[in-house]
């Protein structure tokens, strides 16, 4: 911004910029002296039209010399604007300094052919200009608010300079109107101007000084006063100082000067258009049905049909959009309950992880609330430090997944598995007491008894098991810790034995699981925690 601002500061230092605005007010001061000598008013016009247009077409070639591709094209095309125009007002001088009786600004056949092809070629090159990043229903949706200024601008003409008396006029002021119209919606809406956005304000505003000039003094059929032909020069001094801006800005900062800038979502000059066509048609409304009205109604009702075209290629692209929006909520969503499920699983064996189980224990222990039996196991691998030692964690990590998929099928469907961490498993068993999950842990050690195959070696997977079913009052903390004291109480006193915590009198009493060499069968049954101990694990 601040270079920006060094840059205008330079323009209003520059030589060639100082001379232009001398030389438009000296034109202007003129034609105030000369008020009430029409003809001598018009012949001033005219003479200091040619500068300005040379000043146009010299400014617009050396902003080309910098510019490259289709900013290069624009602004050749720019220059032999600038050219045509020098041509068609130096004839129109000599036109002016013979004519005699002269009151209007309108130019000759020659001007006028000239200025044309002129505004026809600048067209073209507005037209031809890219607008790079759009897709072909975005640039429809340019088109469409294109024409609709257009018509708007038609509208306005064909209401208010419509004649038979003057057709050559209205061909070129309407030719203006369209222009200016054009230029704005090519500004504004393209985003991709070739050419700063100050400079861009200079053509848009002596097109929107052109409109006024015509409209100052419609109905003239004589002479007009000294403000008019002012106001009508003044464009000419605008268009000039606009590619002499540029072709500074350019030596200053090629990279600011040529810049795209962010091209806005939306657009206001639709509905514009509309209010400027339906004020001009009620303006011509009191003189009865006529041509111009009938003219101005039509105008506002293609106004209208295009609107709507552009209303339902919004609500395609809001759809699309909306399409969209869902799209990216489910993947969202999709990302959430992975993330979730990470959170909450273990990556390795994929079972829940310590969290996840300590919150649905809890959440089980809340549900039951003493109403029906909860029970947990803790899981702890005999000799897993071995297996990591001699064939290395690789068979560590095949070992914890073995496992884990020998647990899965040794409980039942509402159970839940997890990985408490390192060689420590956890289950969840839910409505069970003891003798359902003194079942449940024969079925884990029956599990565990057939090797895991790893590398051709056979890997055995031995745990002690600790059994703790809830009772009144407990929480996750308390039933965990009883289940905790009973893997330990297992793992102490050797293979085939269970454990079971006494809660009234905290005793320990040892009760044999299985029958065996040394081994009792229980003489009592016990609702608190027991555990069970299998086999060492081996490789």
């Amino acid at each position: 911004m601040s270079q920006h601002r060094s840059v205008l500061r330079t323009a209003r230092r520059d030589p060639v910029v100082i001379a232009a605005v001398l030389w438009m007010l000296t034109g202007c001061v003129l034609l105030f002296a000369l008020s009430g000598h029409a003809n001598a008013q018009v012949r001033t016009f005219w003479i200091f039209q040619p500068p300005l247009d040379m000043l146009l077409a010299y400014s617009s070639w050396q902003v080309a010399r910098r510019a490259t591709g289709a900013l290069r094209r624009f602004w050749l095309v720019l220059a032999f604007v600038g050219a045509l125009v020098t041509v068609g007002d130096t004839v129109q001088v000599a036109v002016a300094l013979s004519g005699k009786n002269q009151w209007s600004t309108s130019g000759g056949v020659v001007q006028a052919t000239c200025f044309t092809v002129a505004l026809v070629a600048l067209i073209v090159a507005m037209l031809a200009h890219p607008m790079p990043g759009r897709t072909r229903r975005e640039q429809v949706a340019f088109w469409l608010d294109s024409a609709t200024v257009l018509v708007a601008g038609a509208v306005v003409a064909w209401c208010f300079l419509a004649g038979p008396e003057d057709v050559l006029n209205t061909m070129v002021t309407g030719a203006v109107v369209f222009t200016a119209g054009f230029a704005a919606v090519k500004l504004v809406l393209s985003g991709n101007a070739p050419m700063h956005k100050a400079v861009a304000g200079t053509l848009v505003a002596s097109a929107a000084l052109n409109a006024i000039g015509i409209f100052v003094s419609p109905g003239a059929d004589g002479p007009m006063p000294a403000y008019v032909y002012a106001v009508r020069l003044l464009p000419s001094l605008l268009v000039a100082l606009g590619p002499r801006l540029q072709e500074l800005l350019a030596r200053f900062d090629e990279n600011a000067a040529f810049g795209a800038r962010r091209r806005k979502s939306y657009s206001l000059l639709p509905y514009g258009s509309i209010a400027v066509a339906f004020a001009a048609v009620l303006t011509v409304i009191p003189e009865g049905p006529h041509a111009r009205l009938w003219g101005a109604v039509t105008g506002l009702g293609l106004i209208f049909a295009l609107v709507v075209c552009r209303q339902l290629s919004a609500f395609h692209d809001n759809k699309r959009l909306i399409d969209q929006l869902d799209a990216t909520l489910a993947d969202l969503r999709e990302h959430e309950a992975r993330l979730r499920r990470q959170a909450q699983s273990d990556g390795l064996t994929g079972l829940a992880n310590r969290t996840c189980f300590h919150e649905e224990v809890a959440a089980e222990l809340a549900a039951s609330d003493g109403s029906r039996p909860t029970s947990v196991m803790i899981i702890d691998l005999d000799g897993f430090k071995a297996v990591n030692d001699t064939l290395g964690h690789a068979a560590g990590d095949t070992l914890l997944a073995g496992v884990a998929d020998r647990l899965r099928v040794a409980v039942r469907t509402g159970d839940l598995v997890a990985r408490l961490g390192g060689d420590e498993f956890a289950v969840l068993l839910r409505d069970c007491g003891t003798s359902g999950a003194s079942e449940t842990a024969d079925r884990i050690l029956d599990e565990l008894a057939s090797p895991i195959a790893y590398e051709g070696q056979a890997v055995r997977g031995h745990a002690s098991i600790g059994i703790a079913c809830a009772e009144p009052g407990d929480d996750t903390s308390s039933l965990l810790r009883s289940a905790d004291l009973a893997m330990y109480a297992a793992k102490h006193a050797g293979k085939g034995s269970w454990k079971c915590y006494d809660r009234p009198d905290r005793a320990l009493r040892v009760h044999p699981s299985l029958p065996g060499p040394g081994h009792a069968r229980p003489d009592a049954t016990d609702s608190s925690g027991c555990g069970v101990d299998g086999a060492q694990a081996t490789a």
